[in-house]
């Protein structure tokens, strides 16, 4: 059995202060390359019966026209394998030779036809030879020897299928579908996950077959990085080099979904890991690829960018989540949630009502200011503070020269005297961070930092500063300000992937962003998507949605729409909406509740991993979900909210 290793000095990428792509080994799939020379190649997923041939092929014709490069169909069984023959030729027939890649779980006899008929295969190692059971079950080493023999020789005539037809193969981890061996033996960890595809990998390697995609999919941001960091790892010590095919699955709808998406591939892509990607939104999958496109051709020209000065190690674990040691000032910093600054220092006179999109709501009637879940926690105000009075969780930061205020004072780093005694913040560029700044910070232990940069390795330049903090012991607390100047569709997948690296990893205590233009509603709304997306901060309830495909047994988009309007009030409540039962039962050890389509018109209920209630009409079944949530103490009327804020 192959132990996963860690690279030590540069654990997961080619270098973490200039962009290069890790250099995968070359995979055909049809005729489209994925690793090598390739570009970042963009692909979705039809959610139409798989037997309804006319509608996967519109479908995929509409996924293809939007700038899909490849197709994943679901093949559930023989049937739908078969099938695959008549929607290969209709789309030939119609013009279309983007390659088809079947999607398989618990059907080796599926894979086995599919891999003969479609470019690619792709399948899950924790159920093509395994049943999940959510057995805790204790092996000897001969007996967990005897388990791998097993799935070998489940595994090993699809692997000389694809050898013979030249089918490529996507061997995909998802974390809600571990086998019961893996958990049993490593836990539901990234290591597991890591473990569970290198069985896979070492057979196919084994019998001379290297056609191989891996992915590492997770709908815990955290998860998913550490799993792929720690692949690539292992890779790197053991020579290999397969490329990468990067999702956040279950990732959701809407904002919500982009921002979690973004924030888990466009870490990765950060560092140049990733060959091609998929965002997994509940949506139709023709608007999954204008947010993949996104995300990929900031990495275009990416690679000709000046780089920073080289490093080598991490003053932190990559692989796990932790935050980095500082103390308190206020309500920033030490064990605190990261905090948001909002800006609304344009110069006009502030009114109450400029307050409502950042979270703070005053009644003129009862001269009350109520406070949503989502309201920021500083103002940066300039040279104008609000001539009214403010509700008490909101803290002003205004300029230096600014008088006749005790508010917050934001000081420049190159001012000669900072306050000696109050709390304040101080600005500063990441090419002005040198020795003499340090000491200056550590003689004032009352200042926190904004940190920008004008580097266009931003999130490097950041990360890199800010690691040379950690090195000095410099604990005082640190904002990241970043600034964009991109469309209302693309800003935020930049400032998800930028902050969300940084809060992944533990390095900022709170986030700024800005934009001339943009409204400071979507800043708001976005600053908070994304610590909801890293796991950092909470503040309102979290669906981990799939994205449908020709599995899922009810409309996921009218039953998540459904059931957010009735939950979407429960702060931290975490609820999965699961197509089908492929990755259900494993995800909802992630989600507090599990809505899970289990037959045609029919619902099973979960609470964590275990099954509530089963076979519910899909027509009763969101009432059912709210009165589990009642039984278990986790429903609040949302009229008590409103009266209590």
């Amino acid at each position: 059995m192959e132990q996963v290793h860690v690279h030590k000095d540069n654990p997961y990428c080619v270098s973490l202060t200039r962009y290069e792509r890790w250099r995968t080994r070359e995979v055909m799939v049809g005729s489209v390359g994925i690793g090598g020379d390739h570009p970042i190649r963009v692909q979705s997923m039809t959610t139409t019966d798989t037997m309804d041939t006319a509608a996967t092929v519109a479908q995929s014709i509409r996924m293809i026209e939007a700038g899909c490069e490849l197709v994943r169909v679901t093949a559930p069984s023989l049937k739908e394998a078969e099938n695959l023959k008549d929607i290969r030729r209709q789309l030939h027939a119609a013009g279309f030779d983007t390659p088809l890649v079947a999607d398989i779980h618990f059907t080796p006899n599926a894979a086995e036809l599919a891999a003969r008929i479609v470019e690619k295969v792709r399948v899950n190692p924790g159920n093509y030879a395994d049943k999940k059971k959510f057995a805790n079950i204790e092996y000897t080493h001969e007996e967990y020897a005897a388990e791998l023999e097993r799935i070998r020789k489940r595994f090993a005539p699809l692997v000389s299928i694809c050898k013979e037809y030249g089918t490529a193969m996507r061997i995909g981890t998802n974390h809600g579908s571990l086998s019961d061996r893996i958990l049993s033996r490593y836990g539901d960890t990234p290591q597991g996950m890591v473990e569970s595809a290198m069985e896979f990998v070492n057979i196919c390697e084994d019998m001379g077959y290297h056609n191989i995609v891996l992915s590492m999919k997770a709908s815990n941001t955290q998860v998913m990085v550490q799993a792929y960091r720690l692949l690539v790892s292992h890779m790197r010590v053991t020579g290999r080099n397969y490329p990468l095919h990067l999702g956040v699955t279950e990732a959701g709808d809407g904002e919500d979904g982009r921002i979690k998406s973004a924030v888990g591939i466009g870490t990765l892509l950060e560092d140049g890991l990733g060959d091609t990607i998929r965002v997994s939104l509940t949506e139709e999958p023709e608007a999954e690829i204008p947010v993949a496109q996104a995300l990929a051709d900031r990495y275009a020209l990416r690679s000709s960018q000046p780089p920073l000065p080289e490093r080598r190690d991490l003053p932190y674990n990559p692989y796990e989540h932790s935050k980095k040691t500082s103390h308190a000032i206020g309500f920033t910093g030490g064990e605190q949630v990261p905090r948001i600054i909002m800006d609304l220092s344009a110069g006009k006179d502030l009114q109450p009502a400029d307050l409502t999109p950042l979270g703070y709501r005053y009644s003129e009637k009862l001269d009350k200011w109520r406070i949503d879940d989502q309201a920021c926690d500083f103002l940066y105000v300039g040279d104008h503070p609000p001539s009214f009075e403010l509700p008490g969780t909101l803290h002003l930061l205004e300029n230096a020269d600014t008088t006749g205020s005790h508010n917050m004072k934001v000081m420049d780093a190159t001012e000669t005297s900072w306050p000696a005694e109050q709390p304040f913040m101080v600005r500063v560029l990441t090419q002005d961070v040198n020795d003499d700044f340090i000491e200056k910070l550590k003689a004032h232990p009352k200042a926190s930092i904004i940190l920008r940069s004008t580097h266009s390795l931003i999130m490097a330049d950041l990360r890199n500063t800010v690691i040379e903090f950690i090195r000095q012991e410099v604990t005082n607390p640190v904002f990241a300000e970043v600034y964009y100047t991109e469309d209302d569709q693309t800003w935020p997948l930049y400032a998800a992937t930028d902050l969300g690296a940084l809060l992944l990893d533990g390095l900022i205590e709170g986030i700024w962003i800005r934009h001339p233009e943009c409204s400071s509603s979507l800043l708001n709304r976005t600053s908070f998507g994304i610590l909801q997306s890293t796991r950092t901060r909470i503040s309102k309830t979290e669906y981990i949605s799939c994205p449908s495909c020709g599995r899922t047994l009810f409309d996921l988009q009218e039953t998540t729409a459904r059931i957010r309007e009735r939950t979407s009030h429960l702060k931290g409540v975490k609820i999965g909406i699961m197509g089908c039962i492929v990755n259900g039962p494993g995800e909802m050890a992630d989600a507090d509740y599990g809505y899970v389509g289990t037959g045609p018109g029919v619902i099973t209920l979960y609470k964590g991993q275990q099954v509530v209630k089963r076979n519910i009409p899909s027509e009763e079944a969101v009432d059912a979900l709210i009165n589990l949530i009642k039984e278990h103490g986790d429903w609040i009327e949302a009229e008590s909210l409103a009266l209590n804020a």
